[in-house]
């Protein structure tokens, strides 16, 4: 029964990912790439987290929060340059 729940929590990640991909390409500002950008960060994590619990592997969830942890810095990057035009004072 586990086995189906993750592999439809992983097909509703992976169509998640794509539509925030195509939200990416077609949005009319750059505030509005960057939340998509964070939005897939989020996905890609649950997917890590999702193979990590189907495959039994404790290297997926130290993987998943390095990849959170970059997502997080690279979001406030990118919002504090669109905010002031530079990342570093």
């Amino acid at each position: 029964m586990i086995d189906i729940a993750l592999t439809f929590a992983m097909g509703g990640f992976a169509a998640g990912l794509l539509l925030t991909m195509a939200r990416i390409l077609r949005a009319p500002t750059m505030a509005d790439r960057v939340l998509a950008l964070d939005t897939m960060v989020v996905n890609v994590i649950a997917l890590i987290v999702l193979y990590g619990i189907q495959n039994d592997s404790d290297l997926a969830f130290d993987i998943a929060v390095l990849f959170a942890l970059t997502g997080f810095v690279s979001t406030v990057a990118l919002a504090k340059f669109l905010l002031r035009g530079n990342i570093i004072e």
